[in-house]
């Protein structure tokens, strides 16, 4: 995770704010809008962060949804989702046998058994927290 990634994610971990805003995050960080920005794209991307609109506030806010660490895990990750789309494509790009097409196959398929997998992963997940 880059640094500034981390930062964001640590100021909202630590907030006892329920959201915060981008010039909320930069001013608490001191960095700039692009930094806090692109840092808000990536933890959005991977499910960790979401925006959220807020009464009375025509600003952007964000916060960590309740399940951001199941999120991570599942098809609602964008990240994961384009993973698995440029495996497909690096299939269809490849020729049959060849070694590129044997390491982008395991690659979709290793990925595919892991989302198929999560699902009673999570379940168990949550049986085990609410206790």
């Amino acid at each position: 995770m880059q640094r500034m990634t981390a930062r964001v994610l640590a100021a909202l971990l630590f907030s006892d704010q329920p959201t915060m805003t981008m010039g909320e995050l930069g001013q608490r960080l001191q960095a700039s809008s692009g930094a806090i920005s692109g840092a808000l794209k990536t933890l959005t991307a991977v499910g960790v962060v979401e925006q959220v609109p807020a009464p009375g506030s025509r600003r952007d806010h964000f916060r960590l949804p309740d399940n951001a660490w199941a999120v991570q895990y599942t098809h609602q990750n964008a990240a994961l989702v384009a993973v698995l789309d440029a495996a497909e494509a690096g299939v269809a790009a490849t020729k049959d046998g060849s070694l590129a097409r044997q390491r982008v196959t395991e690659m979709r398929d290793f990925y595919n058994f892991l989302l198929d997998e999560i699902p009673a992963v999570l379940d168990r997940w949550r049986a085990r927290s609410k206790t």
